[in-house]
């Protein structure tokens, strides 16, 4: 069979890491994918720096739609990132009964429902296992691999660059600021680091894999999204006295609350058990936990993002799409895994009915019966404590007292850090962060 051509709009990180592999694969790929993919034209903005790389076999433009609209063109491969020009070249494409590949997770997440719409109303494919944790195929994993399971939690460590900093905030006493400024200078982090440190780039994975786990429509709109510029190196060093790791978690789960079912969508530091294998995840590597109902808990980890890792994910999906392009639409695998009139409407819960157990740091003035109040307090809104770690009082007569919780609802800790607060021996702001056993 004659190749499949492919047309790249982008030749970044990403875009040269999927062409260099797909050259230098090309006939292991060929075996897998029963026919060969090349790649016969690319869309940049820098002409020259692209024409080095793909030399003169490939065709290069300005102008990504020319790409989108070359009938000679199977499938379109995003790479671009962003959101509104993305999202008009992809659904120029798919009108024009192509096939797409994308890595771009803040595309699917925001306008994900509208393309999968057009995607099956065209009869044409949708692939985005590189948009989701890098190398690691937990979209396959999820919409296939598991495809017998009631999926129940998906919890992840799914942003390196978080991870990177959290990991050197602990292993070094360093603050916040000058480890993002070392991630900075070693590539982790962008020069405007703040869609991965104020959690946005992980609620965008996370959106993704909560509708295809639990069969509902994409709701960015309705995660719950803290990140990790506050955290101070203080609560990780109390936290490992305590035997926890702090880690930026994204957490899915299917629960209920006065027994209705609802879906907790939501990104944040949490604390969790130092003997958990998540909690022992380093650097700027990936780690996705799923809990499931036949299978039990399995974990996906390696490389979330970088030039060969993510491009081995896009060409999983280039070699996915040869293999169904000829085949009937009803036959491929559901863009969100279940079939697109079988989508629930099970809602996302507020945050304030989210049930879990908290850390409480309090920075008190050291007086006698301080730390009857803050039990005083926590037993009148029902909270009972697991734990408690009182430091010596230090300057100015002050001290930190830490409090580990049983679970229990948000809306009864919002409500007992308020009167904490109010406490004329309570100093400053009390510093709440969210457990997880993850057992």
């Amino acid at each position: 069979m004659k190749p499949i051509k492919a047309g790249l709009l982008g030749l970044g990180t990403v875009g040269a890491g999927t062409y260099h592999v797909l050259q230098r694969n090309q006939e292991e790929i060929r075996r897998r994918a029963g026919r060969g993919i090349e790649v016969a034209m690319v869309a940049v903005r820098n002409l020259e720096r692209a024409k080095r790389i793909v030399g003169s076999e490939v065709e290069v433009v300005a102008d990504p739609f020319a790409v989108v609209n070359n009938p000679d063109i199977d499938i379109v491969v995003e790479l671009i990132g962003g959101y509104d020009l993305t999202r008009e070249l992809v659904l120029q494409a798919i009108a024009n009964g192509k096939h797409v590949v994308t890595a771009n997770k803040a595309l699917l997440a925001l306008h994900g429902n509208e393309i999968f719409e057009a995607a099956q109303a065209k009869g044409v494919m949708v692939a985005f296992e590189a948009a989701v944790a890098g190398g690691i195929p937990i979209i396959k994993a999820l919409r296939e691999g598991l495809s017998a399971n009631r999926i129940e939690s998906v919890a992840g460590i799914i942003n390196g660059t978080t991870n990177f900093i959290l990991s050197e905030m602990r292993d070094k006493g360093l603050d916040f600021g000058t480890v993002l400024k070392q991630a900075q200078e070693l590539g982790y982090a962008e020069a405007d680091p703040t869609f991965d440190i104020e959690g946005v780039d992980a609620a965008h994975k996370l959106t993704i894999m909560s509708a295809i786990a639990f069969g509902i429509p994409v709701q960015f709109g309705s995660a719950h999204i803290e990140g990790i510029s506050q955290l101070q190196a203080v609560d990780l060093r109390y936290a490992e006295q305590l035997g926890y790791r702090i880690k930026l978690l994204g957490i899915t789960r299917r629960t209920t609350v006065d027994g209705k079912e609802g879906i907790e969508l939501r990104v944040h530091p949490t604390l969790v058990p130092g003997a958990r294998l998540i909690a022992n995840v380093e650097g700027a590597m990936n780690a996705v936990l799923v809990q499931a109902d036949a299978v039990g808990a399995t974990l996906y980890y390696g490389k979330g993002a970088g030039a060969e890792p993510t491009a081995s994910a896009v060409i999983a999906d280039l070699i996915d799409v040869t293999r169904l392009a000829t085949a009937d639409p009803y036959s491929r695998v559901p863009h969100l895994a279940f079939q697109p009139t079988e989508l629930a409407d099970v809602p996302i819960l507020p945050m304030e009915e989210i049930r879990t157990s908290y850390y409480l740091r309090v920075t008190v003035q050291d007086q006698l019966g301080v730390m009857a109040d803050l039990t005083r307090i926590l037993a009148d809104a029902g909270i009972s404590i697991d734990a408690v770690l009182q430091k010596e009082p230090g300057e100015k007569a002050r001290t930190d007292i830490v409090i580990i919780t049983h679970q229990t609802r948000e809306k009864y800790v919002n409500a007992a850090i308020a009167k904490i607060e109010s406490l004329a021996t309570t100093v400053g702001k009390v510093v709440r962060i969210r457990l997880e056993s993850l057992g």
